[in-house]
């Protein structure tokens, strides 16, 4: 049983998975170890991940290893219907489809749990939520999950605090291999091709305003400044204001920032971090966009109550003009714009975020059992076991300490 668009647009999603599979040797020699080892064999999996092609092949990979699966995406607007229906017609039960009504959303969630997971794989922490209220019978079956994003990470160590959290999870966004590459690499290069490839103008010369300075905020503003753009962070951390500083960029502010920026991207994961009060300010023009995982960040509901004439200008741009006739454009609805207006990070950097996702779930197989109801980091061999064989499948060798260097790192007393 699967729920998709349109299964006839299978053959066009079988493509686009088949190229980042080309493009993704990690995941695909720890798929290839799996085939004889089948650590998943008889394990049910609900994955929550946005619907796109590099998700298909973790899916992949996962039955590769003996995983059922069942799947949804994560954001009403990331699911690609082509992406869906091929999975759908390689037997996978997927609930998804692009631009989802709220109901059909949480109903697709909730069918993903249907199968009684024993392993999760979330991002955003949706089933997570439902596991933890409504569906509480089924988080019985579940050994473990993975959490794939900072906000979800952040949802779950709130149950793990309130004594409330119903199962171990391994925070994937904190392995050195997921977070270090996929939040500053990925989303700095995804974040502006869904910029680019939407609004068709130069970021050379302009303002951008980066609200949030973690790792990727650190991404977009690396790309930012690399295209010519003058940028300006927002922050509410004084040590990262700090590194913002010092690493070339603007801090001020968002009250401030809000009069000088031409292009705004929100990457906080707090709510309204743009609000009422910065509309009003802004400049004609001005390009409003999202890179947090939930459409909150900038508060639409606000814009639209300043608006006297709301208008689609091309796909993906909403334009608001204000009673004194000043327009600002909003991309992707306020969602992850590099998700609904583009197809999310480069297919080798997922290589290495689902290497460990793969890891993460064959270690909660091999040890759930064993493991608390907290929040817990990968072990680092394993984090570090990605690194390798992503070195390895570029052709990079790194130098190894010999016996006299080690003994001397991992000795006290050797300058007495």
């Amino acid at each position: 049983m699967a729920e998709v668009r349109d299964i006839k647009q299978a053959e066009s999603g079988r493509r686009k998975i088949d190229w980042v599979e080309r493009n993704m040797p990690v995941v695909g020699r720890l798929e290839s170890e799996f085939v004889a080892s089948r650590p998943f064999a008889g394990v049910r999996f609900a994955v929550s991940v946005h619907m796109e092609a590099k998700t298909a092949r973790l899916i992949r990979a996962i039955r590769a290893g003996g995983g059922e699966v069942t799947a949804a995406g994560c954001n009403p607007l990331s699911t690609q219907d082509d992406v869906a229906a091929a999975l759908a017609d390689e037997g996978v039960e997927v609930f998804a489809w692009h631009d989802e009504t709220p109901d059909e959303y949480r109903r697709h969630l909730v069918q993903a749990l249907g199968a009684a997971p024993n392993i999760v794989i979330d991002d955003g922490g949706d089933l997570a939520a439902l596991l933890h209220t409504e569906k509480r019978d089924l988080a019985a079956h579940v050994v473990g999950g993975c959490e794939e994003t900072t906000t979800g990470i952040n949802r779950l160590v709130i149950l793990e605090r309130d004594g409330l959290l119903m199962y171990p999870v391994i925070a994937v966004n904190s392995a050195d291999c997921k977070h270090l590459f996929d939040n500053r690499y990925g989303t700095g290069q995804s974040v502006w091709d869904g910029i680019n490839r939407t609004t068709n103008l130069i970021a050379a010369g302009k303002t951008v305003v980066v609200a949030g300075y973690g790792w990727c905020g650190k991404g977009v503003a690396l790309r930012a400044k690399g295209m010519g753009a003058k940028v300006v962070v927002t922050e509410i951390d004084p040590i990262k204001a700090a590194e913002a500083w010092m690493d070339g960029h603007e801090v001020m502010p968002m009250d401030r920032a809000c009069e000088v920026g031409d292009i705004f991207i929100t990457v906080t994961g707090c709510s309204k971090v743009i609000a009422g009060r910065h509309f009003e300010r802004m400049k004609d023009g001005a390009v409003l966009c999202n890179a947090g995982h939930f459409d909150v960040e900038i508060d639409i509901p606000a814009l639209e109550g300043l608006a006297s004439e709301v208008a689609d200008q091309r796909q993906n741009i909403r334009a608001y003009r204000l009673v004194d006739g000043r327009r600002l454009n909003l991309l992707a609805r306020g969602r992850l714009v590099n998700l609904a207006s583009g197809d999310g990070h480069p297919a080798e950097i997922m290589d290495m975020s689902f290497a460990i996702q793969l890891l993460s779930a064959k270690y909660l197989v091999e040890n759930g059992g064993a493991l608390e109801k907290k929040v817990v980091k990968l072990p680092d061999e394993l984090d570090r076991l990605v690194a390798q064989y992503k070195l390895e499948s570029m052709g990079v060798k790194i130098d190894a300490l010999t016996a006299e260097q080690e003994k001397y790192l991992y000795s006290w007393n050797l300058h007495i």
